[in-house]
């Protein structure tokens, strides 16, 4: 079982890369070996995640190269990697299907697939990841292989993304490598422990110099997960392909950034070490800064795609909030986000992304009675936007409860500061997602008429649609026991 972790991460980079040297021409043949590919390895990552929950994480723990003491290149998932396994293993096949309908006019397929394919296994490598040096290692290689999806239009809107993307990821990597060298002098070991890896004796005098390094590396690692005022890619990253702003805003990319916070907290300098400090002061009050920042700036977006991108920009910092929290019941909500998050979010991209394939409508103010045309569509993006909103019972109020709730139970200034920012938010949520469905179902009298040859999108769309909205509700029914679950982690 121990090959299994290292097979999810190792097979789909050489599988990725054979469509580089193969390069087929044929459109059904890659599709077919493409998903052949992305379904092998999600039962790959899922049953990583089964044997590491039934077994233990000795079981499917792979040591592949020591460099020094520290620097062991190892995979180990526990327990919380679960989650994010688990999170790319379920909607990582979702996307490929919808990825071949919607790349069909989007030209250099071979590419495109190449590194979509290759990216899943970098992402499984730091989910599963079992110490910092790995961690650090895959969080880098994943920044080069978005890259090229990222840059996929090779247009100047799309060139100027990419060097926003290169430019931000780099600045945050700088600052995870100062945090990197700091562990290898102020710990034993840079294995994932519950609690923190700092040996006390050593840190002794030296607390307020660690306590800036954590805060550098918070904003570090929280390049990816778009923390204000590290977040201007993400937004711009919107030019790419839905398929892929669906996986940089929900799955891969952004979600990343947020485990990777975890991990820094809960498993590097610890709680204990951190809690009622400045540092903790600085960190909660940025994230609740970005949940507030986030809401507005989505609200002002008419078009789409990008509404869609600062709401993300705000819910990423609702699961940083949670982990900033440094409580358990801050880390089950922020890991509970996670996932209703990514389920919600791509649902939504999903959606945006069928209304621009095929009807080529980008503003809010075009879909006016969108919904007579796409039934399917609308009715997804209602019901996502609904539980991206919070509305009990969607899955997405428990989170955002459980958040809330732990950041006022805290009594430190910063969690009441990170509650009033969630529940400012989720108000301005409902104005910016609302403000859409009224737009489709109840369109203005004097509006633009909708044109004869608008169109639901094709079965390869609406299919991943369906699937996902089905998801949310499952989640939404099981969200107790979810959280039950990931409370009896820590």
């Amino acid at each position: 079982m121990n090959y299994l972790t290292l097979l999810s991460v190792l097979f789909p980079i050489v599988a990725g890369a054979v469509l580089f040297v193969w390069r087929p021409q044929d459109r059904k043949l890659r599709n077919r070996y493409t998903l052949s590919v992305v379904l092998v390895n999600s039962l790959l990552v899922l049953a990583t995640a089964y044997c590491t929950w039934r077994f233990g994480s000795e079981a499917t723990a792979f040591r592949v190269a020591a460099f020094s003491k520290h620097l062991v290149f190892a995979f180990g998932p526990d327990k919380a990697a679960l989650v994010f396994g688990c999170i790319i293993g379920v909607l990582w096949p979702v996307t490929t299907v919808y990825a071949f309908s919607y790349m069909e006019h989007e030209g250099r397929e071979n590419m495109f697939f190449g590194f979509f394919i290759i990216t899943f296994g970098v992402v499984a490598g730091i989910a599963y990841s079992a110490n910092f040096f790995t961690l650090y290692l895959c969080y880098e290689f994943m920044t080069l292989v978005t890259l090229p999806l990222v840059m996929h239009s090779m247009d100047a809107r799309a060139k100027s993304a990419g060097k926003k993307y290169v430019l931000y990821s780099m600045t945050g990597a700088a600052l995870v490598f100062i945090c990197l060298m700091y562990f290898c002098n102020f710990a034993d070991s840079l294995d994932f422990t519950y609690g923190g890896i700092l040996n006390m004796s050593l840190v002794a005098g030296h607390e307020k110099e660690l306590m800036t390094v954590f805060v550098l590396s918070f904003f570090g690692f929280g390049v990816k997960a778009a923390i204000f005022p590290f977040h201007r890619w993400l937004p711009a990253a919107s030019v790419a392909p839905t398929p892929v702003t669906a996986l940089l805003h929900a799955v891969a990319v952004v979600k990343s950034g947020a485990f990777a916070v975890m991990r820094l907290i809960y498993f590097g300098f610890g709680c204990d070490f951190l809690r009622g400090t400045w540092a903790q002061a600085i960190v909660l009050s940025a994230a609740a800064f970005t949940v507030m920042f986030g809401s507005v700036m989505s609200f002002r977006m008419p078009h789409l795609k990008r509404r869609l991108a600062y709401s993300t920009v705000s819910n990423l910092s609702y699961i940083l909030v949670a982990f900033a929290v440094m409580s358990p019941v801050g880390f089950a909500g922020g890991m509970l986000h996670m996932i209703f998050h990514a389920v919600i979010k791509i649902s939504l991209f999903f959606c945006a992304g069928a209304i621009l394939h095929s009807n080529e409508l980008e503003y809010v103010y075009e879909m006016d009675g969108l919904a007579k045309k796409m039934p399917v569509t609308c009715g997804v993006f209602v019901l996502a936007s609904l539980a991206l909103m919070g509305i009990p019972p969607l899955g997405g109020f428990i989170s955002k409860w459980t958040i809330a709730t732990a950041s006022a139970d805290i009594a430190f200034w910063p969690g009441y500061l990170g509650a009033a920012a969630l529940i400012v938010s989720a108000i301005l949520t409902t104005l910016y997602m609302m403000s859409v469905v009224v737009c489709f179902y109840f369109p203005l009298k004097n509006g633009a008429p909708l044109k004869d040859e608008y169109h639901e999108a094709d079965g390869r769309m609406t299919g991943p649609l369906i699937f996902l909205s089905a998801l949310i509700v499952v989640l939404s029914v099981a969200s107790a026991s979810l959280l039950n679950w990931i409370g009896g982690m820590v």
